[in-house]
C-alpha cells in the first residue's frame, strides 16, 4: 500500500512531487506544536505553585520553612 505516486525510488527526486503526507502542513502543525508547548509550560507553572501553596498552608509559613532548611531552631 502506498500512500505517494511513488513505485520506485530509483527516479530523480527534483521530478517527484508529493513524497510525504501532509506537504504543505509544516508550518501550521509548527506553531500548533509551538503553542501547545507554551499551554503546557503556563499549566505547569500554575499547577506547581498551586501544589507549593498547598505544601504552605499544610506545613507553615514561609519563615518555618526557611528555619527548617537552615538548621535554626
Amino acid at each position: 500500500m502506498s500512500t505517494t505516486p511513488i513505485d520506485s525510488w530509483a527516479v530523480d527526486l527534483a521530478d517527484v512531487t508529493n513524497i510525504y503526507p501532509f506537504v504543505g502542513f509544516e508550518v501550521p502543525m509548527a506553531i500548533i506544536g509551538i503553542v501547545l508547548w507554551i499551554a503546557w509550560h503556563i499549566w505547569q507553572v500554575r499547577y506547581e505553585k498551586q501544589e507549593f501553596d498547598e505544601e504552605i498552608r499544610k506545613y507553615g509559613s514561609h519563615e518555618n520553612i526557611r528555619n527548617s532548611i537552615n538548621g535554626d531552631s
